[in-house]
């Protein structure tokens, strides 16, 4: 079966289709992106402008069109903080499926740690224990911990590098004193929720996934992409230390040279920097596994998932009916589809 997911982020929209079968490892068929930066293109409302919704229906529209002509059975669309924080949120949801026929479902912050919590479990099997996954995107961070592939606790705060970089900086490298001030709020946000995470059990293995940290890793050392996915990569505290006061130096530009960062996330890599420093910090966390695996492939697993249950005509699990009763949106009924239409 081949499958898309259309992701709709803070910076990119991003198509991914893969084949894959319940029980396979999902093979990427193809990964398109359009650097977007909705997040970037929210008027004094909050409301998304009206160049950025022409530009995120275009986006749209390209991404069905390719999905249709690789021939995938299904695309699965949905859409995070950017548009969740959209005072017209809804008005821009309805513009798009008018306009293209595809109906992106907008995700809940914890329901995006869910996700990619389950992508992170299956990338790194049982023998990984209790699991911790931080994610750190345009607009929000997740985190989530559990022993089995639907986490025991999940949250989301509004701490996504691109947020802070656009709420907290001005100068370009920020100043010494914005950045303190942005790791004091970090700090005091994180505090309540890191504590909540910690009761429920160290992790036997603490993961990072997302392009902050994989830049972030790759900067302090870890092994290039060419190398492929598989490669083991890590981020230590100390490595972090060291290169968060290395790079809160440098311009964005500066930055953007640099091997492993792209230059369209390069403004807010020193503020991913301070969250992920505070996150590991606040939970206790020495280093980080850097997992390839994230939300797109949490999103097409669990269909894979479901379809397997429908085929077999089996009973939900016991995760599936705790997430339908706590309404996390990942039971069997739940999916994250398109209909060909339009």
């Amino acid at each position: 079966m081949r499958l898309a997911v259309l992701d709709v982020g803070s910076n990119t929209v991003h198509l991914l289709m893969v084949d894959a079968h319940s029980g396979a490892h999902p093979k990427p068929m193809s990964s398109d992106k359009d650097q977007l930066r909705l997040a970037e293109n929210l008027d004094s409302r909050g409301a998304l402008t009206k160049g950025g919704v022409r530009a995120l229906v275009e986006s749209v529209h390209k991404a069905r069109d390719s999905a249709r002509a690789a021939g995938c059975d299904d695309l699965m669309a949905f859409a995070t903080s950017a548009l969740r924080d959209a005072t017209n949120s809804a008005e821009v949801l309805a513009k798009v499926h008018d306009e293209t026929g595809v109906s992106l479902e907008v995700l809940h912050g914890e329901d995006e740690a869910r996700y990619t919590f389950l992508a992170v479990r299956r990338w790194f099997g049982w023998s990984a224990g209790r699991l911790l996954a931080l994610d750190i995107g345009g607009g929000s961070l997740e985190m989530a911990v559990g022993r089995d592939e639907m986490p025991e606790e999940a949250a989301s705060l509004p701490l996504g590098a691109g947020r802070l970089t656009r709420e907290w900086f001005t100068g370009d490298p920020p100043s010494r004193a914005e950045i303190d001030r942005l790791r004091a709020k970090v700090d005091a946000d994180l505090a309540p929720v890191a504590g909540r995470l910690r009761i429920a059990g160290d992790p036997d293995r603490a993961v990072g996934t997302s392009k902050t940290f994989r830049s972030l890793a790759r900067l302090a050392g870890a092994a290039p992409s060419s190398e492929g996915p598989r490669a083991p990569r890590t981020l230590s505290a100390v490595g972090l230390r060291q290169l968060t006061a290395f790079i809160s130096r440098m311009s964005s530009g500066d930055l953007a040279e640099l091997e492993g960062v792209s230059p369209s996330r390069a403004h807010q890599l020193v503020a991913g920097a301070v969250v992920a420093q505070s996150a590991m910090s606040a939970l206790g966390v020495s280093e980080l596994d850097i997992c390839p695996w994230a939300l797109r492939e949490g999103v097409i697993l669990r269909r894979f998932d479901q379809l397997d249950g429908a085929e077999r005509g089996s009973r939900p699990t016991r995760a599936d009916r705790s997430a339908q009763e706590s309404g996390t949106g990942l039971g069997p009924s739940a999916t994250h589809r398109a209909r060909w239409s339009g």
